[in-house]
């Protein structure tokens, strides 16, 4: 019995994903456990395993085609003594959504059959190329009519080879599209061969290969000079596809400035003593320990949660919520965007768990290997742009936490000590917080007990 495999959701709030890429063709056999897709979701870009074992028999939504929903049906499984060519879903996968411009046309109407025996994948078929069953012989068991014979029927291909409708708006899918931007190839001209005449990758790779038919040709070259004066240079730019991270962090960071009523606190600390212990440490810790001045913030920001535990806080209209551990989240930043992976219990572990936790968190947040419970919650934020030579900074928060810290860069600067002009280590801390939850006098508090500690390192013993 064949089997689907359906979207997966990879994390809490995953409605929708993109397909990234396929790691099977259709043929190939798999057994569970196998890697078999690239899935990106909001947050970074995950595998999927197989959970049964079998032959893959369809894979029924392209590389890179976005908004496919959670449970939707991906591909489809042949098992033992099955034949892969008659292989089909058990159950409607839902469509991808895609852009308006991208929306594929209104399927063809359903012919009535009768009686007539075939699989359901060849009266599909049969329905989109406005062939009638009832003038194909069958190949299968009984005469059953099978997809080749239909296919046959048809001269090879299924649906009817329209890509334009009567708005000259061209339908194909997102691999379809890049696949000929890179190539420079006019897609309008591509006869389509996907659903509905959509053009989908296959149909630019033998393009690629055969070139364009000779009606395509022609009008190519009547377009061209029209197209060059109405376009201009195509060296101007080049219009990058969001992913659904960006998208994600463009729609959560716009709620933010606009629903969360942000004020800014800044503090100089000194940091010569913290950078003298992290040396000390690094000298004296066990072979592969080295700690971070990034470790000491983290530390230093849980030690003054638990000391100011009114400011540990978010909002919720059903009241502020007060939370009981302190995790702290730590933005890094991977291609296409930035990912927060939370160090959870951070006022209760020592420098080197905390190094250990984000050397681990980091390197598999850039490999997108993150687990959802490890980049999902955290109680404060940490932003750490120190290492490009930022000096100070404001953070948007990322709701539903009630605050961000900003750190810049540590650089000697001139500071007046006991009357006399000296020279320090001076690191700028901004604190972005949520008034609702924070007010101004909650977050002085806070950013005071967090500059007592980080200038006197000893504190976090405490």
């Amino acid at each position: 019995m064949a089997t689907n495999i359906l979207m997966p959701a990879l994390s809490p709030t995953m409605t929708d994903g993109k397909l990234a890429r396929w790691l099977v063709k259709v043929g190939d056999s798999v057994r569970s456990g196998d890697v078999i897709a690239e899935i990106e979701t909001d947050k970074a870009t995950m595998e999927v395993e197989a959970v049964d074992e079998g032959q893959v028999a369809q894979l029924l939504v392209d590389e890179g085609a976005e908004g496919v929903a959670v449970n939707a049906v991906i591909a489809v499984l042949a098992s033992d003594g099955e034949d892969v060519g008659d292989v089909e879903a058990t159950t409607t996968a839902a469509p991808a959504p895609t852009p308006a411009e991208d929306a594929a046309p209104a399927p063809a109407a359903k012919q009535d059959h009768g009686d007539v025996k075939a699989t359901p994948l060849a009266k599909r078929i049969a329905d989109q190329s406005g062939v009638s069953l009832s003038g194909v012989s069958g190949s299968g068991p009984g005469g059953k009519i099978m997809k080749a014979d239909v296919l046959g029927a048809s001269g090879g291909i299924a649906p009817p080879a329209v890509a334009v409708d009567k708005g000259d708006r061209v339908f194909a899918s997102p691999l379809a599209r890049r696949m000929a931007a890179e190539n420079d190839l006019p897609i309008e001209k591509v006869p389509g061969t996907g659903p509905n005449g959509r053009i989908i990758k296959a149909d630019i790779e033998r393009v690629l290969k055969e070139g364009l038919p000779a009606e395509a040709r022609e009008a190519t070259k009547a377009d061209a000079p029209k197209a060059a004066a109405s376009t201009g240079s195509t060296d101007d730019y080049e219009l990058i596809p969001h992913t659904s991270m960006r998208k994600t962090i463009a729609r959560r960071l716009t709620e933010s400035k606009q629903q969360v009523p942000h004020f800014y606190l800044t503090v100089d600390c000194e940091i010569d003593e913290l950078l003298r212990v992290r040396k000390e440490i690094n000298a004296r810790a066990p072979e592969g320990i080295k700690v971070s001045v990034n470790d000491f913030v983290i530390k230093a920001i849980a030690a003054a949660l638990r000391r100011v535990p009114d400011a540990n806080s978010s909002w919720t209209e059903e009241g502020i919520r007060r939370f009981n551990m302190v995790d702290v989240s730590a933005a890094v930043a991977i291609p296409g965007g930035l990912i927060t992976p939370v160090v959870r219990d951070a006022d209760k572990k020592g420098l080197a768990a905390i190094s250990a936790d984000m050397q681990d968190l980091a390197k598999r947040a850039r490999d997108g290997k993150l687990k959802p419970d490890e980049y999902s919650g955290g109680t404060i934020s940490v932003s750490n742009l120190g290492m490009f030579g930022i000096k100070q900074f404001d953070a948007v928060i990322n709701p539903p936490q009630g605050a961000i810290l900003a750190v810049g860069a540590g650089e000697q600067r001139p500071v007046v000590k006991d009357g006399q002009l000296a020279i320090a280590t001076v690191m700028s801390c901004t604190i972005s917080c949520d008034h609702r939850v924070v007010d101004g006098a909650l977050g002085a508090e806070l950013l005071q007990a967090f500059k007592n500690v980080i200038e006197f390192p000893a504190a976090m013993l405490l």
